[in-house]
């Protein structure tokens, strides 16, 4: 199975998106954990052979505690620290009144590969979805069966060979119909023209380079369709940087996706062409940090149309920054679409930037985007001192929950351009009501266009409104990247339903190993969300072996085996099929 890698071109196993002041390296973490013995677990493997010929493994090591009745749980994609042991997916009680809660109780083990680099699953999962899981370094995404939870069943393996115009999955968004569409970060397997299903062609220049794509799949993760993101005629060359250089320019480098079915729309936002972003050797960095949002028209589900690619406006605090790169344009890391379908528009946030986008309707040729919300706003409410900005903060995670109240976004804390220490510039995920944005429609007044909103929010009534912003107190060299919401309610005879009303969320504490702002602690917490939006720390949900709040990743001892501490990058709730209504 072929891997690529990213800045480091003799290191073939390995493919490192990581962002560092310095440039773009590949870093792998060892560390200790404390642990206590494990009882024997129960094996199950289930097995998949994939279009590359590779037959890939799954193997379940299902300790005492899963069993009982069903429960819900917190399902966590995680990477070994140990480049010589599996990658795997963690099984943790969510149940809030189970006595095991906050337990691993089952850790499922993938073969043959190793350094995958666990990255996204879905962002929510509902009854019957299949959960995909995609490695970012190993180009491949696996696809598991949930209906027998706490144990999983590799049911489909998507390898570097079914996806040769795209390379690095990242995020995935599933259908009711049971496919999903994925984004794929880089570009083809191999430099030149790639021909995607629909027939058209575009040139690319080669793994984790540009231009990226979006991939829909089969429940069972096979490709239906490779489907370009770029523009046929083009881009913007000063803008969109390319390296080598294209004869047509591209910013199309799709990380998060989010799809309504309702409104036939589906939203990519671009992050960065990754292979060679912020090295020292290149002398233009700024043109490889991405500023644009893409949107399609997904009427026909295998040929989507693509109907406008925005680029994301500066702000204020653009005035006063000689760095372009902490510009509240750069790099475009995730999009949110709202539930409601009279809703028609779309947030999106910048990770270096720092900032929070609006267009209040995405279905029009041209949407009109426009800043309603800077990050230094949320550093104030949460006591940071006033040098503190968005300016690089790594925002990351964003959501709508399902009833359009609430906007929750992590960020894992300031890059420290300027050379602040880690514990003053901290991680912290916030909750913005964005009720009276969404209901002034097509004519929001909310604009963010001096620093004094900058800093304290913005003046019109319908700007977004802080409920809550919690600090995240991480003095590694990450900080909360991910997030995710607990979508179920318990109801009466111990079964569960789907809620709008969000009443939990968690956080994981990793990017990627040996970036700016990417390492983390490795801790995946949970957080109760009040009627009001304010946000609570749940310190019942407890690591088994340290009996601290937050599950430790950092740790000797997996129902797998003494394979050392991982690395926690996607979360999702899930609960039994047998309880779930």
């Amino acid at each position: 199975m072929r891997r690529f890698s990213l800045g480091r071109p003799g290191r073939a196993s390995r493919l490192a998106v990581c962002l560092t002041t310095a440039g773009l390296t590949a870093a792998l973490l060892t560390g200790s954990g404390n642990a206590t013995a494990s009882p024997e677990p129960e094996r199950t493997t289930s097995k998949f052979k994939g279009n590359d010929g590779v037959t890939y493994t799954a193997t379940n090591n299902l300790l005492p505690s899963a069993g009982g009745r069903g429960r819900e749980w917190m399902l966590t994609w995680a990477g070994s620290a140990d480049p010589a042991k599996p990658d795997f997916l963690a099984v943790v009680d969510a149940t809030r009144d189970s006595r095991t809660y906050g337990e691993v109780v089952n850790t499922v083990t993938l073969g043959p590969g190793l350094s995958n680099e666990a990255h996204h699953m879905q962002y929510v999962w509902h009854k019957g979805d299949r959960l995909f899981a995609g490695g970012l370094l190993a180009d491949t995404v696996f696809v598991f069966d949930t209906k027998a939870l706490p144990a999983l069943k590799l049911v489909g393996v998507n390898s570097t060979v079914d996806t040769p115009c795209g390379t690095a999955p990242d995020a995935f968004q599933v259908l009711r119909d049971g496919t999903a569409y994925a984004t794929y970060l880089g570009g083809p397997d191999v430099p030149g023209p790639c021909t995607y299903t629909n027939g058209e062609v575009r040139e690319g220049n080669g793994a984790a380079g540009s231009p990226g794509e979006i991939v829909r799949m089969d429940e069972n993760g096979q490709t239906i369709a490779e489907i370009p993101a770029a523009l046929a005629e083009g881009e913007d060359p000063e803008q969109c940087g390319n390296v080598p250089k294209l004869s047509k320019a591209t910013c199309a480098n799709p990380h998060g996706i989010m799809v309504s079915e309702e409104r036939n729309i589906m939203v990519a936002s671009d992050f960065v062409e990754a292979r060679h972003f912020l090295s020292p050797k290149l002398p233009d960095q700024a043109s490889l940090a991405r500023q644009t949002v893409r949107v399609w028209d997904i009427t026909n589900r295998d040929d989507p149309e693509l109907l406008s690619v925005s680029k994301m406006p500066d702000g204020p605090r653009a005035a006063r920054e000689d760095e372009k790169m902490w510009h509240e344009s750069r790099v475009v890391m995730e999009p949110a679409l709202p539930h409601k379908k009279h809703h028609k528009g779309a947030f999106a946030s910048s990770m270096l930037g720092g900032a929070i986008f609006y267009a209040p309707d995405v279905t029009v040729p041209n949407p009109e985007w426009r800043e309603v919300f800077d990050d230094t706003t949320a550093y104030r409410k949460a006591g940071a001192d006033r040098d503190v900005t968005g300016a690089g903060d790594a925002g990351s995670w964003l959501m709508v929950s399902p009833d359009d109240r609430y906007l929750f976004h992590t960020v894992m804390g300031q890059s420290t351009p300027y050379g602040a220490p880690l514990d003053k510039t901290t991680g912290m995920v916030y909750v913005l009501d964005i009720r009276k944005l969404l209901a002034a429609g097509d004519n929001p007044k909310c604009d963010i266009d001096t620093i004094h909103e900058a800093y304290r929010g913005g003046h019109e009534r319908d700007c977004p409104a802080v409920t809550s912003a919690m600090p995240i107190r991480d003095t590694t060299d990450g900080g909360p990247h991910w997030g995710a919401m607990d979508n179920f309610k318990q109801v009466r005879g111990g079964h569960y339903k789907e809620t709008e009303q969000i009443g939990r969320i968690a956080t994981s504490n990793y990017f990627i190993a040996g970036s700016f702002s990417g390492d983390g602690n490795h801790e995946v917490c949970m957080y109760d969300l009040g009627k009001s939006g304010k946000l609570r720390q749940d310190t019942r949900f407890r690591d088994e072996n340290t009996g601290k709040p937050c599950v430790d990743f950092d740790r000797t001892s997996w129902p797998h085996g003494d394979t050392g501490p991982a690395r926690p990058h996607g979360i999702l709730f899930t609960v039994s099929d047998s309880v779930l209504k």
